[in-house]
């Protein structure tokens, strides 16, 4: 087997990744992964302590990675991470959009119904999952139009392709950046670059700080009913490993994804394609 053939076309080595929310459980993975497989890292998180800690495993593991507070609403928090960025590793070669997140309070319950949720609750999740799209893109993104190359990653989610009931602004903002993110890739290749590439993944359900409250109880461990009807809806049965979703990230960042521009894929056990009959 040629492996030198395939190390050529799905490397990511000494590419320097901007990470956001790369203190969580999701992004926090896909930076070990792609620290191990060479890139040099930004780990951009609104927890300094959460995106140190990602850093340090990464540094103890004998790869290259900086740790930055950001907050993701917050334009100049961004600008001040670029610089850093910049000063640290002198360019930016990818951006992976990764903050993002639910809250109970924008969640509908029997108790809580959709016309009773709070304006400022369903204001923040939406903000925060699509807001916090556009500031980092049109920071980081900036340099890339100026450089003429550069790879976006938008986190979006099975919530894009399936609306799920009870989030209505999670899954509205997910919807938002699969748009953007066909949007920005028609964008960045007419008005600047055709080496500009944007994509984004839609992870099915893995557990994360962000939904555990609604798919496992609290109170006993077990799976609540959503989480049940989840597993019950998922052809392969059961919720993804985080480490399941690096095969599919390198490959959008790496040369062997090369005309793979302004789409969506997909990593969610099957249950997209799955009508429940």
């Amino acid at each position: 087997m040629e492996t030198e053939y395939l190390n050529e076309l799905f490397t990511v080595k000494d590419q320097v990744i901007v990470i956001t929310g790369g203190g969580g459980i999701l992004c926090g993975t896909m930076a070990r992964g792609l620290a191990k497989a060479g890139a040099k890292i930004a780990v951009l998180d609104i927890s300094l302590e959460a995106a140190q800690k990602v850093v340090d495993d990464i540094t103890q593991a004998g790869g290259e990675a900086i740790a930055l507070y950001a907050d993701v609403l917050s334009k100049e928090t961004l600008e001040k991470c670029a610089t850093q960025v910049l000063e640290k590793f002198g360019t930016v070669d990818v951006l992976i959009n990764g903050a993002g997140g639910n809250k109970k309070e924008a969640t509908t319950t029997p108790e809580l119904r959709f016309f009773d949720l709070p304006e400022d609750a369903f204001q923040w999740v939406f903000n925060l999952n699509f807001i916090g799209v556009l500031l980092p893109t049109q920071v980081f993104g900036r340099y890339m139009a100026e450089k003429g190359k550069g790879i976006i990653l938008n986190i979006a989610s099975i919530n894009a392709i399936r609306p799920l009931t009870n989030i209505p602004a999670y899954s509205a903002a997910k919807a938002a950046v699969k748009n953007f993110t066909e949007w920005l890739a028609v964008h960045m290749s007419q008005n600047y670059s055709t080496q500009i590439r944007v994509n984004a993944i839609a992870p099915g359900f893995f557990l994360t700080n962000q939904n555990r409250f609604l798919l496992i109880d609290e109170k006993t461990g077990e799976m609540t009913p959503r989480g049940k009807t989840i597993i019950d809806h998922t052809p392969m049965g059961r919720y993804g490993d985080p480490e399941e979703l690096m095969s599919t990230v390198i490959w959008l960042l790496s040369p062997g994804a090369k005309f793979v521009h302004g789409t969506t894929v997909i990593v969610d056990g099957g249950f997209a394609a799955f009508s429940g009959v």
